[in-house]
């Protein structure tokens, strides 16, 4: 039943599961400093559960490897944690950081914590990943250029898309300007490539660098 609703149009199944990813994530910590956590988990089984039913829906929506997906994926972890000391974020990074930090909410490495942490990681590197590069690179890119997004080459660069969807993809994030150069490597990616699957796996390769180097360093403001 809900696939059927899904398929109504070519942009609801692209559009929908992220929309929806935005609202649980809006709630998160919404009821106390435990429920961020909780939030999460439900927002990543409900993002899983989502990309399940979109799978048939969304034909590009396959993870593809190659050097330059890896490279990518690298470049953009180094930039991402080099950058960060030397532009203002959209967020006080003090607050993010006693937010994110699992250590402060159920103790220190007690088995919740260690948990969250797995499930945080889990989240960002397998959907994440997905449910954006289908929003963004997908749809949003090619939507700019016309609304029957589906006859516009994903290989074609659209200077005006090229911009607005890095922008808005930067803005999303509280390290804006690593989000705004983040998007620029994953569409150089999709254009070069004909296919978002690599940008799904530089994406993923990211996010888990980005995931290993929280836990490794405490650096909770990455979250």
């Amino acid at each position: 039943m809900f696939r059927k609703l899904l398929s109504r149009s070519a942009a609801t199944p692209r559009v929908a599961p992220f929309v929806v990813f935005l609202l649980l994530t809006a709630g998160q910590g919404s009821f106390g400093p435990a429920s961020a956590y909780w939030f999460y988990l439900v927002k990543t089984l409900v993002g899983l559960w989502l990309l399940l039913e979109i799978r048939p829906l969304v034909p590009e929506m396959r993870w593809a490897l190659s050097w330059e997906a890896v490279a990518v994926g690298v470049a953009v972890f180094v930039v991402w944690v080099g950058l960060d000391p030397w532009y203002p974020k959209l967020t006080l990074s003090k607050a993010v950081a006693a937010n994110a930090n699992p250590n402060l909410v159920f103790g220190p490495n007690s088995p919740l914590t260690w948990f969250f942490l797995l499930v945080h990681i889990f989240g960002m590197t397998v959907v994440v990943p997905p449910l954006e590069e289908v929003f963004y690179r997908s749809f949003f890119y090619r939507f700019i250029a016309q609304s029957n997004f589906l006859a516009v080459p994903l290989n074609r660069f659209l200077p005006l898309s090229f911009f607005g969807t890095s922008i808005l993809f930067g803005f999303e994030h509280s390290q804006w300007l690593a989000g705004i150069l983040c998007g620029f490597a994953y569409q150089w990616l999709v254009l070069r490539k004909n296919r978002i699957g690599d940008a799904i796996t530089a994406h993923a390769l990211t996010n888990l660098l980005l995931g290993l180097w929280v836990v490794y360093r405490g650096a909770w403001n990455f979250w």
